[in-house]
């Protein structure tokens, strides 16, 4: 594959090392997870970390048997650091991977034949996090500051300046590992990170952060997207209309409860190392990055042109060419009636 230069939670941290403050999935578990009915046909689903409330919404739709009930008997593959999303999903070992646009685009480019089927983020959900009495609340704030992050990410600093006419020189790079540590001790005035996992760990630990959202100052990459094969598409069409069905379910019930989904999470992988307080907190986080005024009038997992054309401009600063046609909504046409 191409050499990654974007942003997603892989690059986050797989650059660095996750801290013991952090979300608390570092402990891998069990591959897959079989589901409890049976059905006609089987089929996986590819994750792209390790198990957490991240992925409450497909916990949920194996739990309460949304695949089954439609004949699918739903396997969920843990990813992880060294548990790439794209091979599996290639080779046909998962019918469905969660990757990221950047990452479906890389793979394009070398000759993978993904479409991009739906979009569980609506909004990427990389942020500066910085700390309440020297904020960071938009990117004219960053100059003079020292932000901490893995080196392999200053393309998508530089991509967040160029937007915002912001001069990247006059912000200091400072390399760290993936922990909120340097924040908290002082030795940068920011950092890089998701806003699901290291101001929650700040958080769990009584400590108040700032989260500047990269994706409101035009920063738009989408996360967790669901991808497929033209071949998945053409030959087990039938199944990955079941399998984002289930996913669309799910995720709407997450909506309404997210505590519950953060119960479940801890539930069903006991030996995850997740703490129900830290699921709880990411849980909340995760929906206004999922939902949105779009989402509620067209249906979960859904873009509009306009959110294609951003991804698209996003892209191009951060070297990676991309069309239009690397995204198809007709699955979720079809799951949504429209």
């Amino acid at each position: 594959m191409a050499e990654r230069r974007t942003l997603s939670r892989r690059t986050l941290i797989g650059a660095g090392i996750f801290g013991a403050v952090g979300i608390g999935a570092a402990t891998a578990v069990g591959v897959g997870v079989a589901n409890r009915g049976g059905g006609a046909g089987s089929a996986a689903l590819q994750l792209s970390w390790l198990h957490s409330v991240q992925f409450g919404g497909s916990y949920i739709a194996l739990d309460r048997g949304y695949w089954s009930e439609a004949g699918l008997d739903v396997s969920l593959l843990q990813g992880g650091p060294n548990a790439p999303v794209e091979p599996p999903v290639v080779s046909g070992q998962a019918l469905v991977g969660v990757s990221a646009v950047d990452f479906a685009a890389a793979a394009v480019a070398e000759g993978a034949t993904f479409k991009i089927i739906g979009a569980a983020m609506q909004n990427n959900p990389t942020v500066i996090a910085s700390l309440p009495d020297n904020p960071v609340n938009e990117p004219g704030d960053l100059l003079g500051k020292r932000i901490g992050m893995a080196l392999a990410n200053v393309p998508a600093l530089e991509t967040l300046c160029t937007l915002n006419n912001i001069d990247v020189n006059e912000i200091e790079i400072v390399p760290t590992q993936y922990t909120a540590q340097p924040l908290t001790s002082g030795e940068v005035d920011c950092l890089l990170c998701w806003e699901t996992d290291l101001p929650v760990a700040m958080e769990v630990q009584g400590v108040e952060s700032v989260t500047m959202l990269m994706a409101d100052f035009g920063f738009t990459l989408q996360s967790q997207t669901y991808i497929a094969t033209e071949e998945s598409l053409r030959d087990r069409r039938d199944e990955v209309v079941a399998m984002m069905a289930g996913e669309v379910r799910g995720w709407e019930e997450y909506r309404r409860d997210t505590d519950a989904a953060a119960a479940l999470s801890v539930e069903m992988f006991p030996d995850a190392g997740l703490d129900l307080e830290t699921q709880r907190l990411q849980a909340a986080r995760q929906v206004p990055l999922m939902f949105s005024e779009l989402t509620d009038e067209i249906g979960f997992g859904f873009w509009n042109d306009d959110v294609i054309a951003s991804n698209i401009e996003t892209l191009a600063l951060l070297g990676q060419t991309v069309t239009p046609d690397l995204w198809d909504t007709s699955i979720l046409e079809e799951v949504h009636g429209r």
